[in-house]
């Protein structure tokens, strides 16, 4: 008696966080089963249109859907993996880990309200630290980025007014 055995391909897109550990997972996954997964990292926004479009199996994205649109599209979501976001600087004589910023400074500098190191923000809550009177160059995605839903919801969470001017 001959059985014959095929293998079949799993085809998703999405976060671009999450992307090395599921090509670690699809590794494993390829030597137990000789089934392939390929996951393109093309951004949480991408991942879902994708999956909406039903050119995929699989999506993943660090934004949760709505239960209206999960139920309206038959998708079911579960957490995979979870994760920390980290705002990042390079101000010349600050060490690093020794610069403190709040919720409410950090949504002042991404408004823009706060443009210096040296702003008496800044130097409220680090009155140990030499800080240059540099600008601040703020950097940040501009496609649709499950961690940037993250990051602006919280800075929505943490101000009044990030959550009135721009929101999640």
């Amino acid at each position: 008696m001959s059985v014959s055995a095929s293998a079949a391909d799993i085809t998703g897109a999405g976060s671009s966080f999450i992307a090395p550990v599921l090509s670690k997972w699809a590794e494993g996954y390829k030597a137990a089963t000789n089934n392939v997964v390929n996951y393109q990292s093309v951004g949480s926004g991408a991942g879902i249109k994708q999956l909406l479009d039903k050119t995929i199996v699989f999506g993943a994205s660090d934004k949760p859907m709505s239960d209206a649109d999960l139920e309206k599209n038959g998708i079911a979501q579960f957490p995979m993996i979870s994760g920390g976001i980290v705002v990042s600087y390079n101000v010349e004589g600050v060490k690093p880990g020794e610069l403190v910023l709040d919720g409410k400074t950090l949504a002042d500098i991404f408004l823009g309200k706060i443009a210096k190191w040296d702003d008496a923000a800044i130097k409220a809550l680090n009155p140990n630290v030499k800080l240059p009177s540099t600008a601040i160059s703020v950097v940040y995605r501009a496609d649709s980025s499950g961690t940037t839903f993250n990051f602006t919801d919280y800075l929505a969470k943490v101000s009044p007014e990030w959550k009135e001017k721009v929101g999640s």
